[in-house]
């Protein structure tokens, strides 16, 4: 959903220049620790779409609730071309 986004924001993936950061939000309870693993996924999509200037800083956080119940939020910081 993220890159749908970007893209319908942008009109194409193809001016992002770099990706800043993610912000990753799990839905879970207290006694989970595995966010950073579930980070890694988009972490690992934003590398394989956009190459080096995929890697990014992230923070993974667990929060206990997420807007229509979802498991996961991800927000980014995008440098773009102009």
């Amino acid at each position: 959903m993220l890159l749908a986004q970007m893209k319908a924001a942008l009109g194409s993936l193809d001016r992002v220049e770099r990706v800043v950061k993610l912000g990753v939000f799990v839905n879970s309870t207290p006694a989970f620790t595995g966010q950073p693993k579930v980070a890694n996924g988009a972490s690992e999509l934003m590398q394989d779409v956009f190459g080096e200037a995929g890697r990014h800083a992230r923070s993974a956080v667990g929060v206990a609730a997420l807007p229509l119940g979802v498991a996961v939020e991800v927000d980014a910081i995008v440098a773009v071309r102009t």
